[in-house]
Order: C-alpha cells, then sequence, then structure tokens
C-alpha cells in the first residue's frame, strides 16, 4: 500500500476545514484534521495546519481529490511546479522501521499512522523551505561574484532595495515558521507514540537538514547586511562627490569674482 506526503500551502484554515469535515467522521488532533477515507479498509488523510497533507492507503488519483478538496482552505497556495511531495509504501510487521522508503507499521492503530505522518509532513515542509533558499540563491549567487569581481555591486540603490526587500521577505517568511519544525505538541498527550516520530525524523535526516538550513539563513543574513553596507557606501559617495563639486564652483565662483572681475 502507498502513503504520499504533500505540501501544498503556507498554511490551511485548519478550524474552518475542520467544520467542514466533521459531518464526515473527520477528527481534530490539536492542529491536525484526520478524515477516514470510506470504502477503503485502510485509507486515511490526515491535514496539517501548516499546509501538508499526508494520505495513506491512496491511489494518486484519490490523493488529488482530496487535496483538491480543500484548495478553498489553502493560505498562500504553491504553484503546482513548487508543490514538495514524498512517496513511501507500507505495511505491517513486529517492529516499526523505515528501510527503502517502506515503512513497517506495529498494528493498523490510526494513531500510529498519525505519529509518522507528523515527521512526513514536517519533511515536506522542510523541503519548500530547502527550494526557497535555493532559489534566493539562485537568484542573488552573482552578486558576490560581482563584488569579487569589480570591487562594486553593478546595481542601482533602486535595485539594491528590491533585492533588500526580497530577501528579507523570504528569510522572515522561513523563519516565522520554523517552529513547525520542532517537536509536535501532540506527542506532549501521547508520548507512547514519539519513538516511531523520532525513527521517521531519524529516516528523513530533518535536524541535520533543519541546521543546513539555518546555516543558508545565516548566509542570506549575510548577504542582506552586504547589501545595506553596498547602499549606505553608495550614499556616502553620492555625499562625497556632492561636496566636491559644491567646492569646485565655489572655487569658481570666487576666481570669477576676485581674479577675473567678472562678477
Amino acid at each position: 500500500m502507498d502513503c504520499r506526503a504533500y505540501c501544498t500551502a503556507s498554511s490551511y484554515q485548519i478550524k474552518s476545514l475542520y467544520e467542514s469535515l466533521k459531518s464526515q467522521g473527520a477528527s481534530l488532533y490539536r492542529d491536525v484534521i484526520h478524515f477516514p477515507v470510506p470504502g477503503e479498509s485502510i485509507g486515511d488523510v490526515f491535514y496539517f495546519s501548516y499546509g501538508a497533507t499526508v494520505c495513506w492507503g491512496l491511489t494518486p488519483e484519490k490523493c488529488r481529490f482530496y487535496l483538491n478538496l480543500i484548495k478553498n482552505f489553502e493560505e498562500q497556495p504553491l504553484a503546482i511546479e513548487d508543490v514538495e511531495m514524498d512517496e513511501f509504501t507500507f505495511t505491517f510487521g513486529d517492529v516499526p522501521k523505515i528501510v527503502g522508503d517502506e515503512i513497517i507499521l506495529p498494528n493498523r492503530d490510526v494513531l500510529n499512522r498519525l505519529a509518522i505522518s507528523h515527521g512526513l509532513a514536517q519533511s515536506v515542509k522542510l523541503g519548500t523551505f530547502e527550494n526557497a533558499i535555493r532559489r534566493t540563491f539562485n537568484h542573488t549567487k552573482h552578486i558576490p561574484e560581482d563584488l569579487a569581481k569589480h570591487g562594486r555591486i553593478p546595481l542601482s540603490r533602486q535595485e539594491i532595495r528590491k533585492k533588500m526587500g526580497d530577501l528579507f521577505i523570504e528569510r522572515n517568511s522561513i523563519n516565522l515558521h520554523l517552529d513547525v519544525l520542532d517537536t509536535p505538541e501532540f506527542f506532549w498527550e501521547y508520548s507512547e507514540l514519539e519513538p516511531l516520530y523520532a525513527m521517521t525524523d531519524n529516516y528523513l535526516d530533518i535536524d541535520a537538514r533543519v541546521e543546513v538550513l539555518n546555516q543558508r539563513l545565516d548566509v542570506v543574513h549575510e548577504l542582506f547586511e552586504m547589501l545595506g553596507n553596498e547602499l549606505n557606501h553608495q550614499h556616502s559617495s553620492r555625499l562625497e562627490w556632492t561636496i566636491i563639486w559644491l567646492i569646485i564652483i565655489e572655487v569658481l565662483l570666487s576666481l570669477l569674482r576676485d581674479v577675473f572681475r567678472v562678477i
């Protein structure tokens, strides 16, 4: 059987979504909605408040159906090409583990699937952050290269301000949502399920990827500061040239007045 995780938006209007689904058997676990798919021996959809969806036991077509079902509840939906997705298979065994993208569950308890879904959802959410930072690097990597090659950044003041605005928005957008990658509060109540989450977290290298993401955010911060310094330098240079021209004009006026007696 298949398991798929998607990140389709910045967030879902989780309370409104729950109100629309609870008459069909949906349950709410803190900020996660569990929707049992009718007619399936194992068919579950988990909607996470930070814009991620995890489907268990469903075909790709049914997954798309349940993603389209919540389009009106998405906030800042991602473009189709930016939607992050992971695929796994799952089965049941004596010892829970993940090997070669196959999830082995200890039993059919839906809370076990929810525990693992937390890790899967965080992974695809983290994937959108990684893609955003990668795009930011691709769009700005020429800036330090130009500075190293020419000793200056060949951008106008307006262009530098735009770059700084883009970097600020991207960095803050990620920083404001990084807390979703912490251990979910769900495990305060179901601590016995946390080993399943930890197993998923470890398999998907979430901690290591978060560390790399933070390092890249630091680089973005340094680039932001470098642009700010360049902006200050351009402003200072402009003031210096203004003062120089004022001095030149003053000298010329003095010569015209005192030497050539023209004025």
